[in-house]
């Protein structure tokens, strides 16, 4: 078997709503070979792997797989499985896979499931794939594999790449809340919310945690200098800058004291009971070690607690204990040691709820001083404790101590955050009981018992209020998350995605003028940018997952609309999580063929997902003309949300709009001339056709049909009739909808500029052309490389069914294909369908439209381009303007001056002579 490709979907997608990977496999000489035919596979498989008979397969109980195995099933589905397995055994908790044919024998798609915020860039699903592949052709070859060393490998990697348990925990804490949750990168970061609402946090720091905050928490002598200010009690301490100057301060300060770092955190280097100067000087050593001096300060007696303050308020509090061991009478400390390491709580650094104990220089110099060793063997029930500091960092534990916080304690802990000023703080003191009144400064009153703060801590850790190893767990990452969202603001701005084949940019751009003469300011994406309140930022066809993050990520935005193509769903999955409004315009024959997608049932399913991903009772859009997207309301995927359907339709009595309206729904029509809304029996004129640029009094119909998604959109998000009156009779294709049915005036005549790269676009545009200029039509064509050659051929012919005389050039992205391979194919097609019909060909689209405006002497010319860009610079060679607004000029007559002679012949491939021009050929 050979692994080919592997993509990453992040978002929504066909499969799921969690992220999975696609991967194409080759089983080459497993093609067509099934596991019945390789005796005794099955169960050494399943002796390599127990967990596989756990697995459900399609039976949909323990067992299903075994069972399939048995019946005999092919290699593409156990490797599927295989990759299951060891995706638990590396600690990755997913269960989801599908094995799909991919359109050749031996050739399949697997899809697995990701963890939620596993990077998108992570090697581990590939790697996973690979070993199942090895795993299943050692099997075959009757050779025990070797498992443990690879899988000890990735989940090293796994466990790196995990979010911390803390900022894993705002991202839980976030979700339950319904706010979007996008990882960055690698990083512990997390995006939360959408455009304006954005909120940046990484671990528990947030966008609104004060950098000079963190600055004096990370001083520590400054913070103990402003907390002694404040009148907060703090341990009497000095700075050493060398051994001498540390042995001295013990002296004066008297014994014992705790030596640590000037900036440091979790517990390093920190020396706790220093009492003798030889003490004093090794303590210095280790604390100085980055070239710093050292904080002496006297040690305060009790037992250490932490306090998290959050935004101003005391949300939990832990009593902290030491890394410890307890003795069964039998084993020594190091066995001890083992047997709590195990718990599966425990692991590296931060990256679980505990972590694991090392005995190490420090803890052996702990146990020294108590007279025990790594071999020693303690009593049964004796404690032993193997640190000074309780440090979660170190292998300490925590006892949930919230509910017993005095109010003194409590104010004392909310007035060192506010003087630091943390909105997360994890405030550490030492306190003979947290449940009795604090000493604040001078003598004691009212019997309040002696403590200190010892540390502020910004960006402290969650995991010992949220898996405390006593007492009840708190939800200190929903404090945070409520700090940044306290309960009724937004998370989101309005998010409407607009798909299918005809009309997706039209009705983004319309959308967003719309929105935009609202007062509102709106990002978009589309396939000629992303867009940012009116101004392009970036250049590229963005309809696409990565384009929808970006707009999404812009905090200037009110609004996201975004164009969401076929090929960016299939490849990437949504760029984002829900839409408030889901639009889909049509679904015609194109790109059949291209990523696994064969037919126009499996392009329905593709584009459905963006109906099916829609905030419960959101708005769901749906061009009631088009059979199959009428038919997307009766999806049970659509349902479930209880969505809110708008049909749209330019058919008056159309079956489907009167079935709808009869059940209380909406509609929206265009009948006698006007835009209309139709609410159950009420109905509101919005505006008239003539009020439509570019629609040119109704006789582009797709422009209309285009108005109509928009409005039904709009009204979704709560616009006024009054807005979207206002708004649509401003959107110009020049200057709102360039490159979309654009007209210039070049040669005499009308140059209409168009991006219509499939049969019913180009079909539209043709009809439109005839009914409103009439003539003798040209046009200047170019078709994508990327599609099927039956595609191709149909939108040759529907160029062939309104214009005569048309010039062939291809793109400059030939999108796989051969240069001329295109011309043979549209040039072709368009012979079988016109024959008699005059074509020509042109080196790029400047030579092409030359020739065009040219050949057509006045009458009407379509240009349809591959990049907006080079057809601005073809129209700017003829000193082409845009065609006076409102203007339908008659249709041309002989009247009109003849064009200028063609100053490089081209090719020309028909029999008949075309006017003032000589056949060649």
């Amino acid at each position: 078997m050979r692994l080919d490709d592997l993509r990453h979907l992040s978002g929504p997608n066909s499969f799921s709503t969690r992220p999975v990977t696609v991967a194409r496999l080759e089983l080459e000489e497993l093609t067509g070979r099934k596991t019945t035919e390789y005796p005794g596979f099955a169960g050494r498989l399943t002796a390599a792997l127990p967990g596989l008979a756990e697995h459900h397969c399609a039976a949909g109980r323990p067992g299903g797989f075994l069972e399939a195995m048995a019946r005999g099933t092919y290699f593409g589905h156990v490797t599927e499985h295989v990759a299951l397995e060891l995706s638990s055994l590396v600690g990755r908790d997913v269960y989801l896979g599908r094995t799909m044919w991919a359109g050749a024998d031996g050739r399949y798609d697997v899809m697995t499931e990701c963890p939620q915020d596993e990077p998108a860039q992570s090697s581990v699903p590939a790697e996973l794939l690979e070993l199942a592949i090895t795993t299943v052709e050692h099997i075959l070859l009757q050779r025990i594999p070797d498992l443990p060393l690879e899988l000890a490998r990735i989940a090293r990697v796994v466990e790196r790449e995990r979010l911390g348990v803390s900022t894993a925990a705002l991202a839980g804490a976030a979700r339950r809340r319904g706010i979007p949750v996008r990882r960055v990168g690698r990083l512990s970061m997390l995006r939360l919310g959408y455009g304006r609402c954005r909120r940046l946090v990484c671990a528990a720091l947030t966008e609104q945690t004060s950098v000079i905050g963190v600055d004096i928490a990370a001083d520590k002598m400054l913070a103990k200098q402003l907390l002694t200010d404040a009148g907060i009690p703090v341990p009497d301490g000095v700075v050493a800058w060398s051994a001498a100057d540390a042995a001295g301060a013990l002296g004066r300060l008297g014994g014992p004291v705790v030596i640590k770092p000037l900036h440091g955190s979790h517990g390093a280097n920190v020396t706790v009971g220093v009492t003798t100067a030889a003490a004093a000087a090794a303590a210095y050593a280790q604390a100085a070690a980055g070239g710093e001096g050292a904080i002496v300060e006297k040690f305060v007696p009790g037992t250490d607690y932490r306090v998290l303050v959050v935004d101003g308020q005391v949300v939990a509090a832990a009593e902290l204990r030491p890394a410890s061991v307890t003795g069964d009478g039998a084993s020594d400390i190091t066995q001890l040691v083992d047997v709590v390491n195990a718990d599966p709580r425990r692991g590296e650094g931060h990256s679980r709820e505990l972590t694991k104990i090392k005995l190490d220089e420090r803890a052996l110099a702990h146990l020294e001083a108590q007279g025990l060793g790594p071999a020693s063997v303690p009593a049964r029930g004796r404690l032993v404790t193997l640190r000074r500091n309780a440090n979660l960092s170190t292998g300490g534990t925590s006892r949930d101590v919230t509910d017993l916080v005095h109010e003194d304690v409590a104010d004392v802990c909310r007035r060192a955050a506010a003087v630091v000023g943390l909105d997360v703080c994890g405030i550490d003191v030492r306190l003979a009981d947290i449940a009795a009144p604090m000493r604040c400064g001078g003598a004691g009153h009212g019997g309040a018992e002696p403590g200190a703060v010892i540390e502020i801590n910004a960006c402290p850790g969650l995991r010992m209020h949220l898996s405390p190893a006593e007492g009840a767990p708190r939800d200190v990452a929903g404090a945070v998350i409520d700090s940044l969202y306290p309960p009724g603001a937004p998370s989101r701005v309005p998010v409407v995605a607009v798909t299918g084949t005809n009309g997706k940019t039209t009705t983004v751009r319309m959308i967003g003028h719309i929105l935009s003469k609202a007062g509102m300011r709106v990002g978009m994406s589309t396939t000629d940018g992303v867009y940012s309140g009116g101004r392009l930022v970036y250049d590229a066809d963005a309809s696409g997952p990565r384009s929808a993050d970006m707009v999404l990520d812009d905090t200037s935005i009110d609004a996201a609309v975004l164009e969401t193509a076929r090929g960016g769903i299939i490849r990437g999955g949504l760029g984002y999580d829900q839409a408030d409004v889901a639009v889909v315009t049509n679904i015609t024959a194109d790109h059949l063929g291209a990523d696994g997608v064969e037919d126009l049932d499996e392009l329905v399913e593709v584009k459905a997902l963006v109906a099916e991903e829609v905030r419960e009772g959101g708005t769901v859009v749906l061009n009631a003309d088009d059979p199959v997207v009428a038919a997307l309301a009766d999806r049970p995927r659509v349902r479930r949300h209880a969505s809110v359907i708008r049909y749209f339709s330019l058919v008056n009595g159309n079956p489907v709009i009167e079935r709808h309206r009869q059940a209380g729904g909406l509609a929206y029509e265009l009948r006698n001339g006007e835009l209309v809304e139709f609410d159950a029996d009420r109905e509101r004129a919005l505006l008239s056709v003539v009020e439509v640029p570019g629609a040119f009094g109704g006789l582009a119909p797709h422009v209309i049909a285009n108005a109509l998604a928009a409005v039904a959109a709009c009204r979704g998000l709560g616009v006024s009739a009054k807005d979207i009156r206002r708004a649509l009779g401003t959107f110009t294709p020049g200057e709102s909808n360039p490159g979309r049915g654009h007209v210039y005036l070049a040669g005499g005549g009308p140059v209409i500029v168009d991006y219509g790269h499939n049969a019913v676009a180009l079909d539209a545009t043709g009809r439109m052309i005839s009914d409103v200029w009439g003539g003798e039509p040209v046009a200047a064509i170019t078709l994508p490389g990327d599609r099927r050659d039956d595609l191709v051929a149909r939108s040759a012919e529907a160029v062939a069914a309104w214009f005569g005389r048309v010039v062939v050039y291809e793109d400059a992205d030939k999108r796989g294909r051969r240069p001329g391979e295109m011309t043979g194919l549209i040039t072709a097609a368009m012979r079988r369908a016109r024959p008699g019909i005059g074509l020509a060909t042109a080196e790029g689209p400047q030579a092409a439209l030359r020739i065009a405006v040219t050949m057509a002497a006045g009458h009407p010319v379509l240009f349809v381009y591959e990049k907006l860009a080079m057809a601005r610079q073809a129209l700017e060679a003829l000193n082409a303007r845009p065609w006076p607004a409102g203007a339908v000029p008659p249709a041309p007559t002989d009247a009109v001056p003849p064009a200028p002679p063609i100053e490089t012949p081209q090719s020309w491939m028909t029999g008949s002579p075309l006017r003032g021009m000589k056949a060649k050929g």
